[in-house]
């Protein structure tokens, strides 16, 4: 009566193991536009254009905000953590400038070790307008529409207030 009992025990531990091993084993993904370190070399400022950068490493991930000549690569490798959220591993930055004829002029890497940690702005931001309590918040539109979203009339009556000003749908 043993034998079988340590037979199922036996044949289900390697199936338990997996499960308990993927719970642990981070998972790497790759995000972003990994740019190739070989085509990257073949890039030469003052003689490559954007067609040329297009061709051999694709099209950018962003361009700065005030400056369509700066084309910006980005590249994430991350791993999952405790509690399965994802953290950054590895990232890249390619960062390439163009003159205004189309001309590569400029060709910068940066990486993990160049980010800079930015705070949280504490507090709220401020919103123009009255606080309204939670009870003004929960009733503030009753009275406000008809049914149908018709002026006036419905349910509640006739409205003879229709001017300027005035919505139409106050109850009688």
């Amino acid at each position: 009566m043993r034998l079988p009992a340590l037979l199922l025990i036996l044949s289900l531990t390697p199936l338990t193991g997996c499960g308990v091993v993927h719970i642990f084993d981070p998972t790497v993904r790759q995000r972003g536009a990994l740019v190739d370190p070989d085509a990257l070399r073949e890039l030469i400022p003052g003689t490559s254009s954007r067609a040329d950068v297009i061709s051999l490493i694709g099209s950018p991930t962003a361009r700065a905000t005030f400056d369509d000549n700066t084309w910006i690569y980005i590249s994430q490798r991350t791993s999952t953590r405790i509690g399965r959220t994802p953290g950054v591993v590895a990232q890249k930055v390619v960062i390439l400038t163009f003159d205004q004829g189309g001309t590569l002029r400029g060709i910068s890497q940066r990486g993990m070790g160049d980010a800079q940690p930015i705070a949280m702005a504490a507090g709220a931001t401020p919103s123009p307008g009255s606080e309204a309590s939670f009870l003004q918040q929960l009733f503030g539109n009753v009275g406000k529409f008809t049914p149908a979203g018709l002026p006036g009339g419905g349910a509640f009556g006739t409205n003879s207030t229709n001017g300027p000003g005035n919505s139409g749908n106050s109850i009688h």
